[in-house]
């Protein structure tokens, strides 16, 4: 008995120890999780890095110096001091589990990562950059056409990079190359720069100009462009400084014209952006779009980022069509009036001068020295839109239905009617996915209903609405396969 008794206790001692361990090793990854990250004054909300040494109060509450001596100012207009307080043992004004449940949850800032030493060899290498080439190769696999605009992009952008690399390497400064493309809708412009930064492997924010007003008014900040790249880094300042930001709908901040109103949203704004363009610090909110109280800031210099401004411009081509007019309506060499009302490509004919016009101020402009058009699209390139990039929609859509083991397929003809029917929308590529949802919904439905169907195969009667898709059960052999398959095994 009592050797049995000894084991028990044996037994129930190394359960104990058992948990004991687990707690202790629960508790030291939760100190080495606080660890990497900064005390938050649970006041002010600023970084210890920040404010200096925190004063640790129970309940996990710390509050900056500042914060404290500026609460007993406020309580007795300054008679208290902070440090003689402090010193008095056993003091306590306030119940400090009140003060939590007041208390917002904090946002968490990791603590800034050591400078490398000289010796270390920097992320970015000039071996690591790929070359102009290697980088619209890379394009050319998801963006069709548009060969000039992914030329100019390329070389602009592997110089960027080689700058960035190379920046504390010479005396010569190479200056920032900002990249400004025009195109129509649906051309190709935001998928040109998503392309980009997977290639690259760097931190994109993709943001829109629309929403940007002059500070104090309702609407996001010009600041804002800068702490969505911060938060596509994971707040990792030192990533976000290398990454590349696209402002999207940049020519609705275009200076108004004929209005006696304040132009929040307009010229004001591309002032603004000269800073962020030309390379400033900024102090951006960190887990917010906005400036507050409650959200701790941190320094971003945006000295090499990369900022990409794109816009449909409507309007601009009329501006281009009455200076080209204009030029060439004078003397014996007179064109016709309408000589430049069916160019498709009028937008690459365009000069500073015309973007003036349009409503960008010249200093804005200037700090965007890479211009790029982008052709409209036309219908062969519909086709080949529809067909050939690595993730076209007519492979997703085959992919699709092969995950229900059924093999699908367009006909030539078929792909030239979505393309016509694309071109009648008048919204670029974006059109080709509305018109082909719309004609595959019957097909995705009926299809899963029976198994025996094997093959479907898309018409042009079927896209303009005058028949049906050709549909082919399993194991069913077409006639014209049997005769080629005869002819081929006679010869």
């Amino acid at each position: 008995m009592s050797e049995e008794k000894n084991t028990t206790i044996d037994e129930e001692k190394t359960e104990d120890q058992k948990l004991e361990e687990a707690v202790k090793g629960v508790v030291e990854d939760t100190s080495k999780d606080d660890r990497e990250y900064e005390k938050l004054c649970s006041i002010c909300h600023r970084p210890e890095s920040v404010t200096g040494k925190m004063i640790e109060l129970p309940n996990n509450l710390y509050v900056c110096p500042d914060c404290m001596q500026k609460s007993f100012d406020l309580m007795n207009n300054g008679q208290i001091d902070l440090n003689q307080l402090m010193r008095m043992p056993g003091v306590q004004i306030l119940n400090m589990q009140d003060l939590e449940n007041m208390m917002p949850k904090q946002q968490k800032v990791k603590k800034k990562k050591e400078k490398k030493e000289k010796d270390e060899a920097p992320e970015l290498d000039l071996r690591n950059i790929p070359a102009p080439h290697k980088i619209k190769a890379k394009l050319d696999d998801y963006v069709i056409g548009q060969e000039q605009a992914k030329k100019i992009i390329s070389v602009a952008v592997y110089n960027h990079y080689k700058r960035v690399v190379t920046d504390t390497m010479d005396d010569i400064e190479i200056e920032k190359s900002n990249i400004l493309m025009l195109g129509p809708t649906g051309s190709g412009k935001t998928y040109l720069v998503k392309t980009l930064a997977r290639l690259l492997d760097v931190p994109l924010a993709i943001t829109d100009a629309t929403s940007l007003t002059e500070a104090g008014y309702i609407g996001d900040d010009i600041e804002s462009l800068v702490s969505k790249l911060l938060a596509a880094a994971d707040n990792d300042v030192e990533k976000a400084e290398r990454g590349i930001i696209f402002v999207d709908e940049i020519d609705k901040i275009a200076k108004k014209k004929n209005t006696n109103q304040r132009d929040v949203s307009g010229e004001s704004v591309q002032q603004g952006m000269l800073k962020l363009l030309e390379g400033s610090d900024v102090e951006v909110p960190v887990g917010a779009n906005s400036k507050n109280a409650m959200v701790p800031l941190t320094t971003v210099n945006t000295r090499n980022i990369l900022f990409i401004c794109g816009g449909a411009f409507p309007g601009l081509e009329q501006i281009i069509k009455e200076r080209l007019n204009k030029q060439s309506s004078i003397g014996f060499i007179a064109d016709l009036k309408d000589k430049y009302d069916h160019d498709k490509n009028l937008l690459s004919k365009v000069t500073v001068e015309d973007l003036r016009n349009f409503g960008m101020i010249p200093e804005f402009l200037g700090r965007l020295p890479v211009i790029c058009t982008l052709q409209s699209l036309d219908r062969e390139m519909f086709v080949k839109i529809l067909k050939e990039p690595r993730n076209a929609i007519l492979k997703q859509y085959q992919k699709l239905l092969a995950l229900d083991e059924v093999r699908l397929e367009f006909e030539d003809d078929a792909l030239y009617a979505i393309a016509e029917k694309a071109m009648e929308k008048d919204t670029g590529a974006r059109a080709l996915r509305a018109i082909i949802e719309e004609f595959m919904l019957d097909i995705m439905y009926e299809i899963p209903k029976d198994d025996s169907i094997g093959e479907v195969v898309i018409t042009r009667a079927y896209i303009e609405g005058t028949g049906g898709p050709v549909i082919r059960l399993r194991g069913q052999e077409v006639p014209m396969l049997e005769q080629n398959t005869t002819t081929r095994l006679g010869r």
